[in-house]
């Protein structure tokens, strides 16, 4: 059990060494070569598994803490009551699971929200998508199938858990995590979500399936973005999720263009934007 604090920091650093030992980020994954990867291998069921099986789990406990696991190893409700808790599936960036993966959701089970992080990168066929330090992306176009079907895939397991309140179940994204957000589409009710947050992605793309939202009528959405994102600057890039967002159902967009962060791809560090995306789940819940 975890609470912030120095404790919390330790353990954010030794998760974050396991995940680059493990080849869960861009700094340790042994990528698979494009010419390697068929589009069978995108929807391929056992690629899918691995990625629920090596999902970050956490789950709310009193007062601020919480347990962390990995699915793999929990196959029940770590303790002995029954109670279920509003879920969050959290999907990471391009470059995989780093320090800022663990920020997010371990804010979101502070604020007593279940949290299942299906890890992509543990794909055993994989390719680089993109490159961090030149903020370089779309390296291989059809990553965001391979990111969608693990996020349907996931959405659907996770219902069959005891201890997920199948009743609040939400999906959140960062960076690419934001565009599968975004474009999700359900494929039957078992794979649809109360509501969409997406950070830093601003819903324009040169590729005609990376555009837009996908979110049907009853699934509001919550964008965050920078106006000045680097990642995001190309004219084709460059914008916000505001002209596809649907004002109509309590959707919401939120372009930071003033202030520190205007220019930051990372925005869920600060607390006012935390409690902004808390506030937004707690307005969608059953």
């Amino acid at each position: 059990m975890y609470k912030p604090g120095t404790l919390l920091f330790i353990l954010i650093i030794v998760f974050t060494q396991s995940s680059v030992a493990d080849g869960l980020s861009n700094q340790s994954k042994k990528f698979t070569p494009p010419s390697k990867i068929s589009k069978s291998d995108w929807s391929d069921l056992n690629e899918i598994k691995r990625t629920w099986d090596s999902a970050l789990v956490r789950i709310p406990k009193s007062n601020g803490y919480y347990s962390s696991h990995i699915m793999s190893h929990l196959t029940q409700q770590p303790d002995a009551n029954l109670k279920t808790f509003p879920t969050v599936i959290y999907l990471h960036g391009c470059a995989g699971v780093w320090e800022g993966t663990y920020t997010r959701i371990n804010f979101l089970a502070r604020s007593g929200f279940a949290v299942i992080a299906p890890v992509s990168f543990a794909r055993a066929k994989y390719p680089q998508s993109c490159d961090p330090a030149s903020a370089k992306g779309g390296m291989y176009r059809g990553t965001l199938s391979m990111r969608q079907n693990d996020a349907g895939y996931a959405i659907a397991k996770a219902r069959q858990l005891d201890w997920v309140d199948n009743n609040n179940v939400f999906l959140m994204g960062h960076s690419q995590g934001g565009i599968t957000t975004a474009t999700f589409k359900p494929a039957d009710e078992t794979m649809s979500v109360n509501a969409r947050i997406i950070e830093g992605w601003t819903c324009h793309a040169g590729w005609s399936e990376y555009r837009g939202i996908n979110a049907p009528d009853n699934e509001p959405v919550l964008a965050i973005v920078a106006s000045n994102d680097p990642w995001f600057q190309n004219h084709w890039t460059r914008g916000s999720c505001s002209t596809f967002i649907k004002k109509e159902n309590g959707s919401r967009s939120i372009v930071l263009s003033e202030g520190e962060l205007n220019a930051s791809h990372e925005l869920l560090e600060d607390q006012n934007l935390q409690k902004i995306v808390i506030d937004f789940m707690h307005t969608h819940m059953r």
